[in-house]
Parts: C-alpha cells; structure tokens; sequence
C-alpha cells in the first residue's frame, strides 16, 4: 500500500510539472492576450461612448457656463475639457480592468482549486491568473502610449491656437491703430471712454465683457445658450448690440469698425446751435449721398428729432430751445468710399458753458480731436453798440439772442481743456458765425462772407481768435444761416471729422430718415444649450482620431523598444 502512494505522488508530480512546461506558459499567453485584448476593447469601446457624443450631459458632461460676469462663455476645448474627457476614460477603464481582475481571479479559483480537482488543475489556475494580472503589463504600455498620443493631438493644437490667439488680437489692435479708432459713450453722466464694449448674445441678451481671442476661443465664443460669437471687428463683432461697460447703455451699431469722432458745439444760451447741428446734418446726409456713400441714424430718436427740426425750419418757425440736462449725442454713422465715422453730435444747453462747474460737467470734451465754437453775433458788445434801433428790432423779431459774450464762453472752456493730458491741444476748431443771414441785412454785416475771420478781429475778438489759434492745429471760420449752401457746410463738418467730404449734393436724395438701418445683425447660429459646441465636438473627433490611429502605432513603438532593451 505505500508503493501505491508513492506511485500516485511519483505521477502528481509529473503531471503538475508537464503542467507547468506545456500547459501553464500557453494557458498564461492565453489569459494576458485575453485581459489585454479586453482591456484595450473596453478603452476604445468608452472612448468611442465618451468623445462622440454630442450631449452636453453624456459620459464625460460639458458644464455649461454660470450666467453674468464676466462672460458666461465655454471655455477653449484644449484648455479644460480635454482633460475632463481624459479623466473619463480613465475613470471608465481602469475600475472596470480591476473589476474584471478580481472576477476572473475569483472565478478561477472556485472553479478549478476545489479538491480533488485542484491538485490536479492547479497549474493551470496559476498560468490563468497569472496571465491576467500579467495583462496588466502591456495595458501600462497602452497607457503610456494612449497618454502620449493625446499629448501629441493637444500640444501642437494649444500652439496653433495660442498662434491664433496672439496674430488675431495683434492684427485687430493693429488694425484700430491704423484706423485710430475711438470707442466713448454718448450718454449724459458717463461720456467714459473704454478699450472694449460689452456686446449681447443676439440669442439670449446675455452681455459679455471681454468678447477678444483668447481662453474662451480664438475666433468665436460661444454663449451658455450656444450661439456662436465673433471676437473680432474684423470678423463680425461690430454687428453685434454694443453697450457701455460703465454705464451699461446702448452704443451705436458698428462702434469699434469705424472711428467715434465726438464733435461738440460750444457757444452761450441761443447762440444758434442746435439750428446749426439740424442743418449740418442734412447737409452731411446730402453730400454722402451725393458722393455714393451713406450717412444714417444710429437711433429712432434721433431721427425722429431730425424730422421734426426739419420741418420746423421749413415752416420757418424757430427750433425750441434745448433743456438744461447733460447732452445725448445726436448718432451719426457716416460712410463713405474712402472713410467712414461714427459722429457723436453734442448740443448742450448755453447754460452747461455759462459756469466753471457746468462745464466739468461735459466730459465728452475729454475724448474728441475737434470742436465747433458757435458765435451769437448779436451776443457781442461791440456789434450791439454799433446796431440802428430798426436793426435791433429785427434780429430780436428773427431770432432770440444770446446774452452770453462769446469771449467769457470760450475762456471757460479753455481752463476746463487745459485739465486734460494733452492740455487741450485740438486739432482742428471750426469757428462758426450764426444767424450770418439776418446779419447781412445790417450795416455791420458786410464783408462777413469773404472774411470771417477778418470780421470777428474787427469787432474785438483779437485775442479769442489768436488764442483758438494757439490752442488748434488748425481753425477754420464759417458764417452760417438758414440759406447757407449744403455743399459749404458739408465740407466744413467734414473737415472737422477728419473725412474728405464736399463736392455737390445728391438731388434725388430723399431725406425722410430711417434708424438703424447699417447694422446687419450677426445671425444665431449654434447648437442648442443641451448639446457641445462645435469646437468641443471637433476637439473630441481629434482626440479620437490620435487614440485610434497615433496609439496603436507609439503602442507597437514602446513595446519593440522595451523587448529590445531587456533581450
């Protein structure tokens, strides 16, 4: 009987070594193809889930941005979600990888160890078991390679986009320069000149602050809501609805394209310049037509004002005379050929220039390049004396007179532009002489229209003049009336803008005004709020696209340069 124990153990021994020689390194070759193989289906399997996907809401979610400030905006797919979507994949494979470990092992082991059996199988379990967790290996190699295809998919995108970044503020900021563009707000109590807007989601009315290239996308943003938005002038950005960053009001339509040329008149209480705005922007509107270009309101109220100036002047009844509160700039989009501008036309009330305090008050005198310096003839001393009665009796029964000597006006102004950096360098000051055509019906109105300048030097105003002229690159003097031609104060008003403007009027030109008719609203377009945006999804298609075809190769790379490193 102990023969036969010795038998059978002489040939347990034998088999669990003939095991251990044949069946263990095939049963072990067998189990880590089959872990690595699942491993690396289930990768591609949740990789394939996770990055086609449009739903903001799938296995790796895309956050959708919080409202208000300072942009409720997704950021740039490489700088964040990218690495979201990486942890998914991780968190989607290597759980279950563990998981089907322990099954396997577990499974394994109630299977095959039990006795009797088990002394038998029990190479056969360890080859298994040890080929899964051997698996464990090549899926590390995976790993390492998946990790530097995606680096290879996001580092060159990070610096193509950083290249987009930089080239397209660079060439918008160029591109202002050129262009002197000025961006300031036409609204009484702020007149605060800023760098950029806030512009609106033409989709959601949601205001965004910093709609440039940069973290949240090189050429477009795209709102919470997921309309897509441009962040340049040069790409659109002018169509959107602009407003002020520090008062939060509307600014005119394209501001930002084209340059703000605030253009102020200055003069005493009914020194004539509202009738003098009235009538230079029919001119203006005139002559753009006539030189094949445009010159539009901004806002309906706007043109709804001009209108009823219009017809006022017409009847020839007097315009009523402007309030005593802080000036809404009169919008002017004027395009031509050749220029264009965004005009904001000042007409304050003569009060707001008649006390040192008044005049602090206008801060839009802090921004603009040019102004309009409006002389009431009949304000100064020396013409009043020099008036016949009958004389005074007409220009009282034409038109109301200023009490305010034009001289005093202007030395408040001075002192008040003498604050600014530039010590109140303009360049360009159009001196203007109003009522000139009841002026010419008195015997001191002769010689006005050839020599204006000559005329006001003559009535005293010497020095005003040389110290405008001190003060200004370069002053220009015009006498103004309600018969004075367009074309001449086209041009004068084109002058002080800075644009080559004059030549004859259309005369087919119909002057009825419309508003808001240049700006062109940038179209909602987009995904809706529940789904990626675009550059999400094209981000995921890349990533995608180096998992499955860069991987494999680096895969194949690593593992032939570990074998021959280690044989």
């Amino acid at each position: 009987m102990p023969f036969v124990y010795v038998l059978v153990a002489i040939l347990w021994v034998g088999l669990v070594l003939a095991e251990f020689v044949f069946v263990v390194p095939l049963a072990l070759a067998l189990a880590l193809l089959a872990g690595f193989g699942l491993g690396l289906g289930r990768f591609f399997q949740t990789a394939w889930r996770t990055l086609l996907t449009t739903d903001a809401a799938g296995p790796s979610p895309v956050p959708r941005p919080a409202p208000g400030p300072p942009d409720a905006a997704y950021p740039h797919y490489l700088l964040f979600q990218v690495w979201r979507d990486v942890r998914s994949l991780e968190g989607r494979t290597l759980p279950w990888c563990v998981a089907q470990v322990r099954w396997a092992i577990g499974t394994l082991t109630e299977t095959l160890l039990p006795v009797p059996q088990g002394l038998a199988l029990f190479p056969l379990w360890f080859g298994l078991c040890a080929g899964v967790v051997l698996a464990a290996v090549p899926l590390a190699v995976a790993a390492l390679a998946f990790g530097a295809a995606m680096l290879l998919m996001v580092v060159p995108g990070l610096v193509v986009w950083s290249a987009c970044v930089i080239v397209l503020g660079a060439v918008e900021r160029v591109w202002m320069g050129y262009r002197r563009i000025l961006l300031a707000c036409p609204h009484p109590g702020c007149y605060q000149r800023f760098a950029l807007p806030e512009y609106a989601c033409p989709n959601c009315e949601e205001r965004h602050a910093r709609l440039v290239p940069g973290r949240l996308g090189a050429f477009r943003h795209v709102c919470r809501c997921g309309t897509r938005l441009p962040t340049t002038i040069l790409l659109g950005r002018f169509r959107l609805g602009a407003y002020c960053p520090h008062c939060r009001r509307r600014l005119p339509g394209r501001i930002g394209r084209a340059r703000v040329e605030p253009l102020p008149f200055v003069g005493g209480p009914a020194a004539g310049k509202t009738t003098l705005m009235f009538l230079a922007v029919r001119a203006l509107r005139a002559s753009a037509a006539g030189a094949q270009g445009r010159a539009e309101f901004v806002e309906a109220r706007d043109a709804r004002a001009y209108a009823g100036a219009v017809a006022e002047l017409d009847r020839g009844e007097r315009l009523a005379k402007t309030g005593p509160e802080l000036p809404v700039a009169t919008m002017l989009d004027l395009n031509l050929p050749a220029a264009h501008r965004i005009l904001y036309l000042f007409d304050p009330a003569g009060e707001l220039h008649t006390g040192a305090t008044q005049v602090e008050r206008l801060r839009y005198l802090d921004h603009g390049e040019a102004l309009l310096f409006v002389i009431d003839p009949f304000a100064l001393p020396e013409l009043r004396l020099a008036l016949s009665t009958d004389e005074r009796r007409l220009a009282a029964d034409a038109a109301a007179s200023s009490d305010e000597d034009p001289s005093d006006t202007l030395q408040r102004l001075l002192t008040e532009l003498r604050s600014r950096d530039d010590q109140g360098r303009q360049r360009r000051i159009a001196v203007v002489v109003t009522k000139a055509d009841v002026l010419r019906r008195t015997s001191v109105g002769g010689g006005l229209d050839g020599d204006a300048r000559g005329w006001l030097e003559g009535l005293g105003l010497g020095n005003t003049i040389r110290t405008l002229e001190r003060t200004a690159g370069e002053v220009r003097y015009f006498a103004s009336g309600l018969d004075s031609p367009p074309a001449a104060l086209a041009e004068l008003f084109g002058w002080a803008a800075g644009l080559p403007l004059g030549g004859r009027a259309d005369p087919a030109f119909d002057d009825r005004p419309t508003s808001d008719e240049m700006r062109e609203p940038w179209p909602v377009a987009g995904r809706p709020a529940g789904q990626i945006p675009y550059g999400h999804q094209a981000g995921r298609g890349a990533l995608l696209a180096a998992l499955v075809l860069l991987g494999p190769v680096i895969m194949v790379v690593l593992g032939l340069s570990l074998y021959a490193r280690f044989h």
